[in-house]
């Protein structure tokens, strides 16, 4: 007779085979979700082949509770043998029984295995094995096979069978399906029958008697043998076999096939079917409230309870958090409203009929607006009835299309409103310039705020900011009307095609607003006033100041002789000269500056500082180009003397140092001694000269700014070779 290997030896093995493939749990939405935790310690196993092994369970020294729970993995095998301490055992007891093959009568043998470990639920404390089906199979009417299995726990201190999750099923035409177990010294024994006369009235997954019956289990069981008896071989040939087994009641579902054919289950099972163990700490209880938790409990988040199958207790994650309750920081805190989005089958588990926000530990679900009661745990209904609700609706409707419809008038409005300025500051003739660029207000928006303001001017403000990469400054400083548009666009044009390198660039402008911006290379020092009297004072020797009349003087020359058309500044000031890090000027600011065709008049607006400003163009209104000679000579004059062009309320600068020119050409006295040496009073009275002839009544007079220029180069070259041979002569 062919016996059937038998007793697993208190050791669960974890199967990859076909009998956990066979047994297989459908894996809820939230199983997925935990497994992407961590579930055993730092550092330690958490798998077995496919199999997973949380903590307080354990595959080395230091990874488990106590040995209890060691499970030893062997991934040389196929499947893996996994081995969990010596508390279990598993028998298999053949027999048989008539006159083939041999009419001894009885015949018995005992075989000890392995048995494999199907998984392991933390939260509910449970392990599921696999146990053999115990079967009673006929070859003929008077000889057949019996097989019993029987799961022994060695009266464990950590396991029981589970009587709430498992079942003694009998399956047979004529069965007494049995089970016979031990709580801890009492016995125990419960049975069931299947018997039927015509095999048209057992039905698919109902067990109820007709070739399928059940049994409850006791509680405390440490040890079951399922059996049968045999009640009739009259039906040998259509249903050859009985069968018997305890087996997890949510796994094993009836069909007819399973009384069809000879040793049916055993072949479809042959790693046997799951049963349910129950586990817990043994060593131990829960404490009372307010009392620190047992030691196993090693998540801030976790509780205790009272296992409800023997004693001790179990760890479990406190409402709202999930996780294993057994390591530190396991239990975690449930996202329920991202749950219910990501998986629409756990809404039924955390329902919400409103607005769903988490916390930590749970959730809450508000009502939307103008409705009321809880929506967690009840409907959300109107605060305002049903045809108030309505007509309140129609309102908001109607509004809302009153609004929507206000909404594209003003966005129609805005845009014709862009349209016009930028057609009113000569965007059709400035958008086919190359080398000027056109932004959108929308570019210079995050610019145009008024923490960015560094300056500002009777001509409007001046702000800083990174635009493409690059520091600029913007000016909102032209108004423009009507009768100036074509001028304006003339401006832009020419000044975007200055290139020099003592005059601040244009890099573009824009034009969607009724004050166009332009856009300028930063130039970082400051102006030239702010320098000589403001914050940012410096110290200047004559060389520094030398260097930036002669830039600055070098800049407006371009301006009135080197280019096709005459640029007049008009506005010629400390204020205008900008200074880089080098402290090499450039000339800024042509708001009000004017293009003059050579050929042609100039012009008649009256604009600029009245302490820098050409009394000639003052009283006649004709600005030219001797007009910015004279701002320049005041300015010179600022430069070397360190005082501003106006220092009291009947005596300006100018006057002061005309009178005193006049009467002893003391004029240096004038002059800033905290940075002059007594070796440059000769370039200084060249200076003083220079700024003289500037500053003449008569524009005939002046000097052209191309020889202001030469002459200003000519004193820097002479101060430098004469600094140059002092410097030789003390070495």
């Amino acid at each position: 007779m062919q016996m059937s290997r038998m007793l697993l030896h208190l050791h669960l093995r974890l199967a990859v085979v076909t009998v956990v493939l066979s047994m297989s749990w459908a894996t809820t939405a939230v199983d997925q979700w935990l497994a992407r935790r961590p579930i055993t310690l730092t550092g330690c196993p958490d798998m077995c082949g496919n199999i997973s092994i949380p903590y307080p369970f354990g595959t080395k020294a230091g990874c488990y509770f106590d040995d209890t729970f060691s499970i030893t993995c062997n991934l040389s095998t196929t499947p893996p043998a996994t081995l969990i301490n010596d508390l279990l055992t598993l028998k298999g007891s053949g027999y048989y029984f008539g006159d083939q093959p041999n009419p001894v009568g009885v015949r018995t043998n005992k075989s000890w295995w392995t048995v494999d470990l199907v998984d392991i639920d933390v939260a509910r404390g449970e392990a599921r094995v696999s146990m053999p089906v115990s079967s009673d199979c006929s070859m003929n009417e008077s000889y057949h096979e019996l097989n019993i299995a029987t799961m022994s726990l060695n009266f464990s201190t950590t396991f029981l069978i589970s009587a709430t999750q498992n079942l003694l099923v009998g399956v047979g035409q004529s069965v007494r399906a049995r089970v016979d177990g031990d709580t801890g010294g009492t016995n125990y024994s419960a049975a069931c029958n299947s018997l039927f006369d015509t095999p048209a009235v057992e039905q698919d997954g109902l067990c109820m008697g007709l070739g399928c019956c059940q049994a409850e289990l006791a509680p405390g069981l440490f040890d079951i043998t399922p059996g049968m008896y045999h009640q009739s071989n009259s039906m040998w040939k259509t249903f050859p076999c009985t069968y018997s087994m305890v087996v997890d009641r949510s796994w094993y579902n009836f069909s007819l096939q399973d009384l069809y054919g000879y040793r049916v289950l055993d072949k479809q099972y042959p790693g046997g079917v799951p049963v349910v163990l129950d586990w817990a700490i043994r060593n131990g209880s829960c404490s009372g409230e307010g009392k620190p938790l047992p030691v196993a409990c090693r998540s801030d988040n976790s509780r205790c309870v009272n296992a409800t199958s023997g004693y001790g207790y179990l760890c479990k994650c406190k409402d709202g958090f999930d996780g294993s309750p057994y390591i530190p920081d396991g239990c975690q805190d449930i996202d329920e409203c991202a749950l219910r989005d990501e998986q629409p089958e756990l809404r039924g588990s955390y329902p919400c009929n409103g607005i769903c926000k988490n916390i930590i530990g749970g959730y809450d679900c508000s009502c939307t607006f103008v409705m009321k009661r809880d929506g967690k745990n009840g409907t959300c209904t109107p605060v305002i009835p049903i045809p108030a609700m309505v007509a309140i609706l129609g309102i908001v409707g109607v509004a809302s299309i009153v609004v929507i419809v206000v909404l594209f008038k003003l966005l129609f409005e805005e845009k014709r409103k862009t349209k016009d300025f930028f057609i009113k500051n000569g965007g059709p003739i400035l958008e086919k310039v190359n080398n000027i660029k056109i932004f959108n207000k929308e570019e210079l928006k995050a610019i145009i705020e008024p923490c960015n303001v560094i300056g500002r001017g009777g001509f409007g403000e001046v702000y800083k900011g990174h635009l493409d990469n690059q520091l600029v400054a913007i000016k909102k400083s032209i108004n423009v009307d009507k009768l100036q548009e074509k001028q304006f666009a003339n401006e832009i044009i020419i000044q975007s095609r200055v290139m020099h390198k003592n005059i601040v660039k244009l890099i573009g402008c824009c034009l969607e607003v009724d004050v166009p911006m332009l856009v300028f290379e930063f130039v970082p020092q400051g102006s030239l006033h702010d320098i000589l009297h403001g914050s940012n004072r410096v110290n200047l020797s004559l060389g520094t100041r030398l260097n930036t009349a002669a830039g600055a003087a070098e800049g407006l020359s371009y301006m009135h002789s080197k280019t096709s058309t005459t640029i007049l500044h008009g506005d010629i000031k400390p204020g205008n000269i900008l200074l880089d890090d080098n402290f090499d000027p450039k000339i800024s600011d042509f708001g009000i500056s004017r293009l003059i065709a050579i050929d042609k008049s100039h012009t008649k607006c009256v604009i600029g500082d009245m302490c820098y400003m050409d009394p000639i163009y003052l009283q006649s209104g004709l600005l030219t180009k001797q007009s910015d000679v004279y701002s320049f000579g005041v300015v010179l004059l600022e430069l070397l003397s360190r005082q501003k062009a106006a220092f009291g309320e009947d005596r300006t600068l100018v006057k002061s140092f005309l009178d005193g020119y006049r009467e002893d050409r003391e004029v240096l006295k004038l002059f800033d001694k905290k940075n002059l040496e007594e070796k440059d009073t000769g370039v200084l009275h060249e200076l003083a000269m220079l700024i003289v002839e500037c500053l003449k009544l008569d524009v005939d007079r002046r000097p052209e700014m191309t020889d202001v220029a030469e002459r200003l180069q000519s004193s820097k070259r002479s101060h430098k070779n004469q600094y140059d041979e002092s410097s030789s002569a003390n070495t």
